[in-house]
């Protein structure tokens, strides 16, 4: 199954000092604007989206529909398929996009451990 682009999503206390702490290791702004609470960097194929006061716990995202440059893809599994393929598998679906939909949208699982799995579709 595809899934499209990677990112981990953090939740963190205080932004500022995060994006101070990951731009060492390389990282730059991408998308985003810490004064809104969020910022997406970037290192190469790597992505970091900050989230401060948004979410409570980490989150691995995936993006149907686009590559690791946030660029649309031509051909790209549609995020109601893939939710439809969790479900038949067996994976209980945590927050649910409207299957009839189109376009943009998001399905949400939770692992074993407890991670939450976003997968956000934005095209």
């Amino acid at each position: 199954m595809k899934l499209g682009a990677f990112s981990v999503s953090l939740a963190v206390k205080d932004i500022h000092q995060s994006v101070a702490f990951y731009e060492k290791l390389g990282f730059s702004a991408y998308h985003g604007d810490v004064a809104d609470g969020w910022i997406i960097l970037k290192n190469g194929d790597h992505i970091i989206g900050l989230f401060q006061g948004m979410f409570e716990k980490n989150i691995l995202t995936f993006n149907p529909g686009w590559d690791q440059d946030a660029k649309p893809l031509d051909a790209f599994v549609d995020v109601r398929e893939i939710q439809k393929s969790l479900r038949d598998a067996g994976v209980e679906i945590a927050q649910s996009v409207d299957e009839d939909g189109q376009g943009p949208g998001r399905t949400m699982v939770i692992d074993p451990d407890g991670n939450p799995v976003l997968i956000d579709q934005h095209v």
